[in-house]
């Protein structure tokens, strides 16, 4: 049996920072994503900065770790600059909350691990918070009609002011300069994320080589979280949307910065020429959106793309299963969390009930049948 590691009494400080270069080297080797990295550093530094860097880890307990989780919520969200204009309220919401008591709680396991803790408070602390109300709308599914519209939308150059054929923050923007005509990328993009459901860090951190590109089949080796790989097949109108970008577009974005290795490997650039990042990706998405026609305009991540794929081929008949493999899940439980309600389900379910079509129109306007009038009877029989 091996013996436990002996206690090192570490501080707070001590611990996060040697945590965090554990972090580093995963991310490095790929099994972190850098988006995950940033996570924990932003998490596990506001951790110190609750606790005190120079607090003993081995000493704070799970009523600790509650204060901390408290405090940590009341905090002004720093994403908005005034933080009364936060639609829900001032503070952090229930699920930035669970994400930052998520990444305390791997830490805290790695504490035990490594003998800087005797025991992982995180067992007496109190269970997370429930979400209430679901996800907010611009992370759920888009209809059919809406995704394709998104589609049509992305597939059309922008107008220049007054010729917009839709009303709208697209009609007041002035006409883009001929150097800055992303078209061909922007509907690769869009795409990409409503046809394929992949995680917007995967778009951004997509490669050319990464593509297997063959007369009859195109390919796209998906590097996923936690260093997975899948590999997915395009679609032929999506084949064609890949090599008139690469064809038309990409080498003239790439000839702005000639001695950049990374924008060299990068599917996505930017006009400047760098590899396109999840912030310009949402970006570009919103313009598209604000292009859309009125009646389906509505606010969309790219997070509400990947559920419109799996909520749209659920809705076809696919396997669960199969979805899952295309989003890179490693478990079917989490592709139902991304199974939004599909538009008109539940009233389709309703008509077609068993019992829907026997409901007479006014009362006593059919007489029961013999047998269950027998059965009335009976049953009020003393």
């Amino acid at each position: 049996m091996v013996a436990p590691p002996r206690l090192r009494r570490v501080t707070v400080a001590e611990a996060v920072a040697t945590y965090l270069s554990s972090v580093s080297a995963e991310t490095v080797r790929g099994v972190l994503s850098p988006t995950t990295q940033r996570n924990y550093e932003r998490d596990l530094r506001e951790l110190a900065s609750l606790a005190g860097p120079e607090t003993i880890l081995d000493d704070v307990t799970g009523d600790d770790i509650d204060d901390y989780l408290l405090r940590y919520q009341i905090t002004p969200d720093g994403r908005y600059a005034d933080p009364r204009t936060k639609p829900d309220g001032p503070g952090r919401s229930a699920a930035t909350v669970n994400r930052f008591r998520q990444s305390i709680s791997r830490f805290f396991t790695h504490a035990a691990r490594d003998g800087w803790v005797q025991a992982d408070p995180m067992q007496w602390a109190s269970p997370p918070a429930r979400l209430r109300g679901g996800l907010r709308v611009a992370r759920t599914a888009l209809s059919a009609t809406a995704a394709q519209a998104l589609l049509v939308t992305a597939s059309t150059k922008p107008r220049g002011p007054g010729t917009s054929a839709v009303p709208g923050p697209e009609a007041a923007s002035p006409p883009p300069r001929a150097d800055h005509d992303l078209a061909l990328r922007d509907r690769l993009i869009i795409a990409l994320l409503l046809i394929l459901g992949p995680r917007v860090s995967e778009v951004a951190r997509a490669d050319v080589d990464d593509f297997v590109r063959e007369p009859d089949q195109t390919r796209w080796r998906i590097k996923g979280k936690g260093g997975t790989v899948r590999t997915v097949s395009l679609s032929e109108p999506l084949s064609r949307a890949l090599e008139e970008y690469l064809a038309g577009l990409r080498p003239r974005l790439l000839a702005r910065r000639p001695g950049d290795p990374d924008a060299a490997r990068a599917l996505l650039l930017t006009w400047r020429g760098r590899r396109i990042d999840a912030q310009a990706i949402r970006a570009l998405l919103n313009r598209c959106i604000a292009r859309m026609p009125d009646e389906y305009r509505r606010a969309a991540t790219p997070h509400a793309l990947r559920h419109t794929t799996a909520t749209l081929l659920v809705a076809q008949g696919w396997d669960v299963k199969v979805i899952a493999e295309l989003l890179g899940h490693a478990s079917i439980a989490t592709t139902g969390v991304y199974l939004d309600r599909i538009e008109g389900e539940l009233a389709a379910a309703i008509r077609s009930h068993p019992l829907s079509a026997g409901l007479p129109a006014e009362m006593g306007s059919e007489p029961l049948p013999e047998h269950d009038r027998t059965g009335e009877i009976d049953a009020v029989r003393p």
